[in-house]
């Protein structure tokens, strides 16, 4: 089991939660919770997949991903009221499962003879479009649309290993564990200190 399948389910996870928390806040019932849980943990990595050729798409061929997002509506279900109280650490691992599939994304691109600067993009893709769809099904404006630091944090972090491993050579787990770092950083100083993209108007 290598690092990066390791890193996948984590953030498989982790993301699963958001998306059955962002649920639950919703009033949806199990059955909608679950959805949103599934569609935010894999919709990243389907589009990604989809975009760069490869079908059927990764998680169809490992149903570990399907009992790791079981297992995140399920605990997210029991401990409801204490996921609920817990918003810091739930935007924790997010921000830990937005780098983490920026990295999955970045590599398994990569690995396929993509470009960097395409395969950066395919990074941002698989972190982001999650969070667009879960968003967009619990009928608020996806985070990447509003001025706060989102999407901007994992082209940085995603920069950062890019230049780490294609120009450096520096291609193991100090490398993706400085990316999930850097994106958290500057996750956690956007919102501490306020800092926002500008707007067009």
């Amino acid at each position: 089991m290598n690092s990066l399948y390791v890193l996948d389910l984590i953030g498989t996870f982790v993301f699963a939660i958001s998306g059955t928390r962002a649920a639950a806040d919703k009033n949806m019932d199990l059955f909608g919770a679950a959805f949103i849980g599934f569609t935010t943990a894999l919709g990243g990595g389907t589009i990604r997949d989809i975009l760069l050729g490869t079908q059927p798409v990764n998680w169809f061929y490992d149903e570990t991903y399907l009992w790791v997002i079981l297992s995140a509506v399920i605990f997210t279900y029991l401990f409801n009221s204490l996921t609920h109280k817990l918003k810091a650490t739930l935007f924790l691992f997010d921000t830990i499962g937005l780098g983490v599939f920026t990295i999955i994304g970045i590599e398994k691109s990569i690995n396929l003879g993509i470009t960097p600067p395409y395969a950066l993009i395919m990074g941002m893709v698989s972190a982001v479009v999650g969070g667009i769809i879960r968003d967009t099904f619990c009928n608020e404006i996806p985070l990447i649309f509003r001025k706060e630091i989102y999407a901007t944090a994992c082209l940085i972090g995603g920069s950062v290993l890019l230049i780490l491993t294609q120009f450096y050579q520096i291609n193991n787990i100090a490398s993706y564990i400085l990316a999930i770092l850097i994106v958290l950083a500057i996750r956690i100083a956007a919102i501490k200190w306020e800092l926002k993209l500008p707007t067009l108007n």
